[in-house]
């Protein structure tokens, strides 16, 4: 297929791709494509392959390459813009992203997108956040079951509920959240923003809700009385301080650094806490000879491939929802643009605001 040419899936593709499940007919659009592992595709990607070597085996290679060889050209077809968390494994993040970062990232990258269509890399509040921003784009989700525990731990009625017990202390809803929380809220927040925009409530009491940990990790930081929900992330809430002490103890020169999702008492233990993007920057600024990063696998893969000098310790805990995104999904979101994110008008029109706040308040 050549870069000029638009592919056109045949009827019987369109059909199997109307009726299974996602991720199981990439191989048949491969094969429609005329993509397929060879001498010239391996040549034609080696100095991809090259930059992402030490974190993607030589033995998978042959299965990602030619899904990246076919997902590089729809999105150009396609005028389409790949956004992808930091998060997302290697083959995604660095192979076929035109846009990584955190979630404020994303969100202000959502927002200038030019692309006809996005293609979110991450969990469904990110889509929606994308939508929010975009309501004349489409917007897809490789798999629209790619869910979170901490947006999950909460509900629009809940937010109401709480209006009710608090009457007239601000709430401050973390972007983890579904647009129905958002809708109800007066600002969002992410890890990276969230002491910034608490104090720029101007008040003395402020709902930060929905994650437990962040909510008591920008307490410490900060005069304002933060008012918790009882969300958590199942990936960072596993972290406990015994364990990091441990670490510490078999090997004194290591450097932590942890996700402010984390407990307080691992951010305790640590050298250094932030945001995804933080983080990253603390690694490049710092090139730390080895160093421990309390978060989601991921993370660390994703920022060896820019600091070979630094030796990452992985204490490994996957978030199931981000690895639902996979290249064969991502192939078949563009091939049939299925799992587009829809969100109710006024919903959207309310959320919006939330965001749209939060992206000026963090300017």
């Amino acid at each position: 297929m050549g870069g000029t040419q638009m592919f056109t899936p045949s009827q019987d593709l369109i059909e199997a791709g109307t009726t299974s499940i996602a991720g199981l007919t990439g191989a048949r659009i491969l094969e429609e494509m005329d993509i397929s592992y060879s001498p010239g595709l391996a040549s034609d990607l080696a100095p991809l392959y090259e930059r992402v070597a030490t974190v993607i085996p030589s033995v998978e290679w042959p299965f990602f390459a030619p899904y990246i060889k076919a997902i590089n050209e729809l999105k150009r077809d396609k005028n389409a813009v790949i956004l992808a968390h930091n998060y997302q494994t290697p083959e995604i993040f660095h192979c076929i992203a035109d846009v990584v970062g955190d979630s404020l990232q994303l969100a202000r990258e959502a927002a200038r997108a030019e692309g006809d269509i996005i293609v979110q890399c991450g969990v469904h509040f990110m889509a929606e956040t994308s939508k929010l921003l975009n309501p004349d784009k489409t917007v897809l989700i490789p798999d629209m079951g790619a869910g979170c525990s901490l947006a999950e731990s909460i509900t629009g009625a809940d937010v109401r509920a709480l209006r009710e017990a608090y009457p007239g202390v601000p709430i401050v809803t973390y972007v983890n959240t579904s647009a129905a929380v958002k809708a109800e809220s007066d600002v969002c927040c992410t890890s990276s923003n969230a002491k910034k925009i608490v104090e720029a409530m101007g008040t003395d009491k402020v709902l930060c809700i929905p994650d437990e940990f962040l909510a008591q990790n920008i307490a410490q930081e900060t005069n304002v009385e933060v008012i918790a929900w009882k969300g958590r992330c199942e990936v960072h809430e596993q972290f406990t301080a015994d364990e990091l002490r441990q670490y510490r103890a078999d090997d004194p020169g290591l450097k932590i650094i942890a996700h402010p999702e984390c407990a307080p008492s691992v951010l305790g233990e640590s050298d250094f806490s932030g945001s995804t993007s933080a983080m990253i920057k603390w690694v490049s600024d710092n090139q730390p000879e080895r160093v421990l990063m309390v978060t989601e696998c991921s993370m660390s893969d994703n920022i060896a491939v820019e600091n070979p000098n630094v030796n990452f310790v992985r204490p490994c805990n996957l978030c199931p929802h981000m690895k639902q995104i996979t290249l064969p999904k991502v192939l078949e979101a563009l091939v049939f643009e299925r799992e587009a994110v829809e969100v109710d008008a006024d919903v959207a029109a309310r959320a919006r605001l939330s965001v749209e706040r939060m992206i000026d308040m963090s300017s």
